[in-house]
């Protein structure tokens, strides 16, 4: 398999096929994080679309930094451009403070017998802001500082919504075993 390496240099030297291999390769990867924040596939296709726009009339600019590095910056545009579509049809919406709830405790279930297709679709059940702090804290592993800045909310806000995140999706998880 081509690394990634080399395909940045097929691009970069003007091969228009080598930006096909670079679709092909990561649409599929795009399109499951972008499913994480947009659990509509027919908005997460518009996403997709402008965030490939971008990469690839800026990968000149991209700085390689060995390997996976690329997948990592393509990951990050996906993120950026699901964010803001949601923020462009209202739907995230941010809060300046969530009162303290008093139970601050989580039973984290099991969750080694859910397919990644079952939390993936209970995660996109989470209300869009829920969703958005949890994608980002969890699977691009952003601080709460980082997300606070990226979301225009406090830190403390960031942390209060990622907790009742897990815990709401903590209850999905026990609700959907209970149902089997």
């Amino acid at each position: 398999m081509e690394t990634e390496k080399e395909l940045l240099n097929a691009i970069q030297s003007g091969k228009k096929e080598a930006m096909r291999r670079l679709y092909d390769r990561y649409s599929g990867y795009a399109m499951a994080i972008g499913l994480r924040y947009v659990p509509e596939r027919d908005e997460v296709r518009d996403v997709l679309q402008d965030s490939f726009v971008k990469i690839l009339t800026t990968i000149n600019q991209f700085e390689y930094r060995g390997e996976g590095s690329l997948k990592s910056w393509i990951a990050r545009i996906v993120s950026n451009h699901a964010i803001d579509h949601l923020r462009s049809q209202n739907r995230y919406q941010t809060v300046a403070e969530i009162p303290d709830e008093p139970d601050d405790t989580i039973d984290e279930p099991d969750i080694t017998d859910l397919t990644p297709e079952a939390l993936t679709e209970m995660i996109g059940q989470l209300p869009s802001n829920y969703r958005t702090v949890l994608n980002l804290f969890v699977f691009e592993q952003r601080s709460h500082k980082e997300i606070a800045r990226l979301l225009d909310i406090k830190e403390s806000t960031s942390s209060s919504i990622f907790f009742r995140a897990k815990k709401m999706l903590a209850k999905m998880i026990k609700e959907n075993r209970t149902k089997q």
